[in-house]
């Protein structure tokens, strides 16, 4: 019986991760992660996945145009993967039951669920050189690489300079 419950619960644990699924597209990182941090698609609804890759001639102020080819597999990728279609994880599922109606956020940073998690942040702590951004995620959450974004694995630099 105790194989049982520990089974079940194991099998839960795996089908349920609390963060967002990695990035696993090595076109993704090469395209799009080697300019910034590679957000993954788990962060955001397939509608905002799509709306962002239909602009990316005016890519938050930066040409990153791509070929058609490409971008039809990175497309795929990024609404595959999606915080909608991801929903065996935690984090994407609160993402997307955040945003209302038919809103599509192309920054996860608009996102209500990002907006809630953030607004203790004081300006100087995201401001300050060695963050620059609020969208600079690995900065503080030092695995978010890996699509973890627990408190616990939170490291804002200068911290004691901001209390």
């Amino acid at each position: 019986m105790k194989n049982i419950v520990l089974g079940a619960i194991l099998t839960v644990s795996v089908s349920f991760a609390s963060g967002v699924k990695p990035v696993d597209n090595q076109l993704y990182k090469k395209e799009c992660a080697s300019c910034h941090f590679g957000f993954q698609p788990g962060l955001l609804p397939a509608r905002s996945w799509v709306k962002l890759m239909n602009n990316l001639e005016n890519h938050f102020g930066d040409d990153a145009s791509l070929d058609k080819n490409d971008k039809k597999l990175l497309v795929d990728y990024l609404v595959k993967n999606s915080s909608d279609r991801a929903m065996n994880y935690k984090r994407s599922r609160k993402i997307t039951s955040s945003i209302f109606g038919n809103s599509t956020p192309i920054r996860i940073t608009k996102t209500p669920y990002f907006i809630r998690k953030h607004d203790e942040l004081r300006v100087g702590m995201v401001k300050q050189k060695e963050v620059g951004s609020i969208s600079n995620c690995i900065a503080c959450h030092t695995t978010a690489n890996k699509g973890i974004y627990s408190e616990r694995a939170i490291n804002i630099p200068n911290y004691g300079r901001w209390e």
